[in-house]
């Protein structure tokens, strides 16, 4: 069989991603330095932390006084999902692949980069994957330094409008699989309905921000399981 090894060819597979990265890690940027976070702070945040719905709800958290259990539960509970990828893609690497590289490259791992990776042909290596890892991670950390570094310099009205960016991301990737798939519609009003809740009702005003994220997440994740559980093919 085939391995993809190639850093140059896993760099050329990356530039979409990167590309897609830039525009919502500048979202970021903005969003961090908008609540006050410093520059150096929030891009650190970017080169440690590769997961863009993971650090937007750990923004939130910090930036609302939160609690560090309610801090580690959302990123545990938002980011275990790619434990599952890492698991994936440890079986589409080469057999010799070491462990130490296997280490290395689960810090890589994105729901953009574990797609790439999986759907390529055959068994892919090390430096390949390095190569897919590496512009993607240096355009996200890149993307959140310039967001964070231009908020101080653009007109309000454009920071306004580039801080619901991450909305608009967000939108565009539930609608359209949300067309196509009423079960998701469900989740999503579910998910909706029990945030409102949690916000608007005194009852659950003890409720933080954040832990309003986790329990809203395993609501409707909830919900959706018992309400739809999916069946197992038969063989």
């Amino acid at each position: 069989m085939k391995v993809e090894n190639s850093f140059r060819r896993g760099a050329l597979d990356s530039i979409p991603i990167a590309l897609a990265y830039l525009a919502v890690s500048f979202a970021f940027g903005i969003a961090g330095s908008a609540k006050g976070v410093p520059v150096w702070a929030v891009t650190l945040i970017s080169a440690t932390c590769l997961t863009s719905a993971g650090q937007f709800a750990g923004l939130i958290s910090i930036t609302a006084g939160g609690s560090l259990i309610e801090l580690v539960l959302s990123q545990v509970i938002i980011n275990l999902r790619y434990s599952i990828m890492s698991i994936a893609i440890g079986q589409k690497l080469e057999s010799r692949t070491k462990l130490w590289n296997r280490f290395l490259m689960a810090f890589g791992v994105t729901d953009e980069i574990f797609a790439m990776a999986c759907g390529r042909k055959g068994e892919i290596g090390p430096k390949y994957f390095y190569g897919l890892m590496s512009f993607s991670w240096l355009a996200w950390t890149l993307g959140t330094f310039l967001g964070a570094t231009a908020s101080g310099l653009l007109p309000q009205m454009v920071m306004n409008a580039l801080g619901i960016a991450i909305y608009g991301m967000l939108t565009a990737i539930i609608i359209p699989p949300a067309k196509h798939n009423k079960k998701i519609v469900a989740v999503i009003i579910v998910s909706v309905c029990f945030s409102l809740l949690f916000h608007y009702v005194k009852l659950f005003s003890f409720i933080s921000s954040g832990f309003s994220i986790i329990l809203c997440t395993l609501i409707a994740a909830g919900a959706g399981a018992v309400l739809f559980p999916v069946k197992e093919e038969e063989e």
